[in-house]
This record gives C-alpha cells, sequence and structure tokens, in this order.
C-alpha cells in the first residue's frame, strides 16, 4: 500500500471510533428521555442523493406522545449518524435511503438500509 492509501485507512478508521463515540454518547442521553417519556419504540425514515439527505419523517409508540422540539431534533440527528455511519456517503449521486427503528424498551436499533444504483450498459459498433 502506498502511504496516501494507508493514510486514507488511518483517517477513515479515525473517523469511525470517533463517530461510533458520537453515536454512543447521543444513544445514552437519549434513551432515559424517551423512556421518561414513555416510549417504546422510535422509527425514523431517510433519504439522501444529489449530495444532499435528511430524516423524513419520525413516528413513536405509543402514537399520541409529542416530542419537545429540542429532543426531537436531537433524535433526528442521532438516527442520521447512524446512518451515515454504517452506510458513509449514502446521500452521494442516486444517494440511498432506509428506515431506522429503535426498540426503546431493549435498547436495540435495527437499520433497513438500500442504495440506490444507474446502470448503464453500452455499445459502439464501427464499420459493420
Amino acid at each position: 500500500m502506498t502511504d496516501l492509501q494507508i493514510n486514507f485507512a488511518e483517517t477513515m478508521a479515525k473517523w469511525q471510533a470517533e463517530r461510533e463515540a458520537v453515536n454512543k454518547a447521543a444513544r445514552g442521553e437519549l434513551l432515559p428521555q424517551l423512556r421518561a417519556l414513555g416510549i417504546a419504540e422510535i422509527v425514523a425514515e431517510y433519504e439522501g442523493y444529489g449530495d444532499s439527505g435528511n430524516i423524513e419523517d419520525v413516528t413513536v409508540q405509543p402514537a399520541g406522545i409529542v416530542l419537545p422540539n429540542d429532543l426531537m431534533t436531537k433524535l433526528e440527528d442521532f438516527a442520521w449518524s447512524v446512518a451515515y455511519h454504517q452506510h458513509p456517503g449514502f446521500e452521494n449521486n442516486e444517494g440511498g435511503y432506509g428506515t431506522l427503528t429503535w426498540d426503546i424498551a431493549a435498547d436495540s436499533i435495527t437499520l433497513d438500509h438500500a442504495d440506490r444504483h444507474v446502470e448503464c450498459t453500452h455499445s459502439h459498433d464501427e464499420g459493420l
């Protein structure tokens, strides 16, 4: 491997470790707040393409519980960060989308993610 490849690999490993620490801290902060509100499950749908993206929708179970704005913002940031940590760069080009489901009682997160790809078939014939 070249020095550039080694530096890139080291940089990516450092970035992943930092992102994991940030996500762990955010999860530890959010979990007791969500449990205190009686929330059993969070479902966050996200979408990214064309070099941008965001959380499209967040639903909570049981229905009818309204999250305070600051808690909703932290939850959306956390959901995006978890999705991005697992699939970095998914917001580029045709992008990707998915659903993060967080079972609050079990503190278990499921990420259902899809990446979009463009497929091209090209041929060039001359002098036939």
